[in-house]
């Protein structure tokens, strides 16, 4: 089964928070990983914020960028394009949902429609409740 990683799952992975641990398994092989662009750029920064509000801790932010683009490099990156941000525009079963949701669960709605079967990682509850509602199986149960 391929997954799409949302934003919300990667940072819990790559942050180390407790819920990162739930989500780490569904980020490596063997199934297939697809990202929106938008979860990099979310993730790129995350980092930069850290930075700033942590200069002192420079190395640990390089590491965690290290750490993200060695995983990365074995995930299927969807550009936000304009079938994405088409969907995007378009309603969703819960429309209180912000922009940047709305452009993650575009994204699998279009990967589903291009592969099938698409599962989706999310740790953001209204992610998660619109993914079910869209029909997708959603992670971590």
């Amino acid at each position: 089964m391929t997954i799409y990683a949302e934003t919300s799952a990667v940072l819990a992975w790559l942050l180390d928070e407790p819920s990162g641990s739930r989500v780490a398994a569904f980020l490596r092989p063997p199934s297939p990983v697809v990202v929106s662009d938008l979860a990099l750029i979310e993730c790129d920064r995350t980092l930069r914020r850290l930075a700033g509000q942590r200069p002192d801790s420079v190395v640990d932010i390089e590491v965690l960028r290290s750490r993200l683009g060695a995983l990365a490099a074995g995930w299927a990156i969807e550009p936000i394009a304009r079938p994405v941000v088409d969907r995007a525009r378009a309603p969703f079963p819960d429309d209180a949902i912000r922009s940047l949701d709305a452009i993650h669960l575009a994204t699998a709605v279009v990967v589903r429609a291009s592969i099938g079967d698409l599962d989706v990682l999310s740790l953001d509850e209204r992610v998660r409740s619109n993914a079910v509602a869209l029909g997708f199986r959603v992670l971590p149960v």
